[in-house]
């Protein structure tokens, strides 16, 4: 019995017919973790459908996941090579510099005796107002140079992060740390490189070195499409805050996320065997060469849960067979051993002819993920037509999508994917209507890199994590 044909797929962008890719998912259990309990991270490899079906090439979904352990609250951490760089132009006066400066004391607040700490200060020039000092009996002093900032000049924002990660450098060979910046601007880059491509460019070069940037854009005039580029290619974090009320909480959960690092410099290879042909990525950002996939991730976090997603056309078999389909490999540094470290997992599927047997498998979660993924690929390509004028065009991609999704959900009895879909359905209606607005704008850039980068920090969801987190190794 074929793969049903009667819907079409709701995770492509053009109407493809769900015959190409029936996800009926393979479900999470414990055998699949390969970690044992001393390892900071363990790693799974599930397949979209236990049961595949015999005799033909389908589509189907490769779901390589890193779950961080979570570090005990009076438990060790690796320490901190934190770096502030913030925006000090004209356009941010008022109460944007004064929340700002406030967001920088208590980010210096979370660290811990031993931790570095450097803040940068951008305009038209930059100045590096607190050079990279291990933190201490200095904090009062430190405290004191943030608040006496000012506002002045234009936004040389390209210079700024440069700056910012020299004094990152300066701390660099010292493994033990976990190197961030952190970026606060609320306009445009109007001095030195500018474009989303050369900050995505200085963003791929720092990650390199183990220095991820995360961006906080202030308000409504600052250039999502620069800010979401350097964050992503960094493999940073990147948050919108409409409002500079929303800063305390932003740094918050981003300090959340720095102290509580379990692993870094992680590469992950994925091997599918003949037969299995890997498509493409989707999401997340990743290399496809042959029978071979790999993806980087500069830092993981206990707690929280990372993953890939590969589209593969699936090997014929005969009902009865069983195949191994992916086999993924992870090496990485443990950051609280502060020693390198590899796994290994990997995933079969049966074959089958009775339609009934592959549907029932299906794993809902994986569903969900993929489907919030496809929307998040929608939404950018979305914005895309509309800054071309295509308003009609983007709202009718949205809609196609959401409609396929909707027959999908159905199918599957998947609740939460027809959430999504209702949602994005009445977000089409909208954007036909009134088009996609400048607040709207840089709500779909920043979910997307919170969707594909599994941002597990989101504004609206932000929870204050940091004052809890455990204690450097290096505090006193």
């Amino acid at each position: 019995m074929k793969t049903p044909a009667t819907h079409k797929s709701p995770f492509a962008i053009t109407a493809v017919a769900l015959a190409l890719f029936v996800s009926a998912f393979q479900p999470f259990s414990p055998s699949a973790l390969s970690a044992p309990s001393s390892e900071p991270i363990k790693l799974r490899v599930e397949l979209d459908r236990s049961v595949l079906p015999a005799d033909t090439a389908d589509r189907a979904i490769v779901k390589i996941a890193i779950d961080g352990c979570r570090l005990p609250r009076t438990g060790e951490r690796p320490p901190v090579n934190l770096s502030i760089v913030l925006d000090r132009s004209g356009s941010m006066g008022g109460e944007k510099i004064q929340q700002a400066k406030a967001a920088a004391i208590e980010a210096l607040n979370h660290l811990d005796n031993g931790d570095i700490f450097s803040l940068v200060t951008f305009d038209s020039r930059v100045e590096t107002l607190i050079p990279a000092v291990r933190v201490g009996s200095n904090r009062s002093e430190l405290e004191r140079r943030i608040r006496e900032i000012n506002v002045r000049g234009t936004t040389a924002l390209f210079a700024g992060v440069s700056q910012g990660a020299s004094e990152i450098r300066r701390n660099i060979e010292d493994s033990r740390y976990v190197h961030r910046i952190i970026l606060l601007s609320d306009g445009q880059a109007n001095s030195g490189p500018r474009t989303p491509e050369e900050l995505g460019r200085l963003g791929a070069a720092l990650v390199k070195e183990g220095i991820s940037v995360t961006t906080i854009g202030l308000g409504l005039g600052y250039d999502e499409d620069l800010m979401a580029r350097l964050a992503l290619k960094s493999d940073g974090n990147t948050y919108f805050a409409e409002n500079a009320r929303d800063l305390a909480k932003i740094f918050d959960a981003e300090l959340g996320d720095v102290l509580s690092i379990v692993a870094r410099k992680a590469v992950v290879t994925i091997e599918f065997p003949e037969g299995v042909r890997p498509i493409r990525f989707v999401g997340r950002e990743g290399s496809i060469r042959g029978q071979n996939a790999e993806l980087t991730l500069n830092q993981i976090y206990g707690g929280q849960e990372k993953y890939a997603l590969v589209e593969i056309e699936t090997p014929r078999a005969r009902a009865g067979a069983e195949r191994e389909i992916a086999r993924a490999r992870i090496a990485f540094e443990d950051a609280v051993a502060n020693k390198p470290a590899t796994l290994t997992a990997a995933t079969r599927a049966r074959f089958s002819d009775d339609e009934t047997v592959i549907v029932k498998s299906a794993n809902l979660k994986v569903q969900a993920e993929y489907a919030d993924n496809r929307f998040a690929e929608a939404k950018a390509q979305a914005v895309v037509f509309a800054d071309a004028g295509k308003i009609n065009e983007a709202a009718k991609l949205l809609s196609e999508e959401s409609l396929m999704m909707e027959q999908f959900a159905v199918t599957y009895g998947n609740k939460e994917v027809l959430d999504l879909a209702k949602s994005n359905s009445a977000e089409a209606v909208r954007i036909q209507s009134e088009g996609i607005a400048n607040a709207d704008r840089k709500k779909y850039r920043a979910s997307y890199n919170s969707v594909t980068m599994q941002q597990g920090n989101a504004i609206d969801g932000a929870s204050s994590t940091g004052t809890n987190a455990p204690k450097s190794k290096d505090s006193k």
